[in-house]
């Protein structure tokens, strides 16, 4: 991506707030948390809710889960410096599920929609920077759940 760290950083402050630049708000539920992105706030989006575990600004922001239950361990985006004016953001998920309900979440709707969700929120990032806007499209698998929660909203 053609920003730098710090402009990626400042980006990543945003997160969360009414100039948000990062989080894909118009086809995804906001994320909100209630006392920013300090350590300990708490938050989420949908019906996934978070306590914020670390926050380094301009580095990385660490997402411990608090539901939907079993979904045991941590999302984190990292940012990191390639040169020349090239920066990678990472998502990363380091995270058990348990029980059967909670595997069957994640492995047939949550993991599709989530990836999704953050393929997009990419896409704002680096939109940020861009002339023509990206807008990774969503596999059959991801419109389908999207209609199908739609209809029962």
């Amino acid at each position: 991506m053609n920003l730098s760290k710090d402009e990626v950083g400042l980006l990543l402050e945003t997160l969360s707030s009414k100039d948000d630049k990062v989080w894909p708000k118009t086809n995804w539920p906001a994320i909100r948390f209630k006392d920013g992105l300090n350590v300990g706030a708490k938050g989420g989006h949908g019906i996934i809710q978070y306590e914020i575990e670390g926050n380094i600004p301009g580095d990385e922001i660490v997402f411990r889960f608090l539901k939907p239950h079993g979904f045991n361990g941590i999302h984190k985006f990292e940012i990191k410096d390639l040169g020349d004016n090239t920066t990678e953001v990472k998502h990363s998920i380091i995270m058990i599920t348990e029980g059967i309900v909670a595997t069957l979440k994640w492995a047939l709707v949550i993991r599709w929609l989530h990836d999704a969700l953050i393929e997009n929120a990419f896409d704002t990032i680096e939109n940020n920077a861009l002339d023509k806007k990206k807008h990774t499209k969503w596999n059959l698998w991801v419109r389908i759940w999207r209609f199908i929660f739609s209809k029962i909203r």
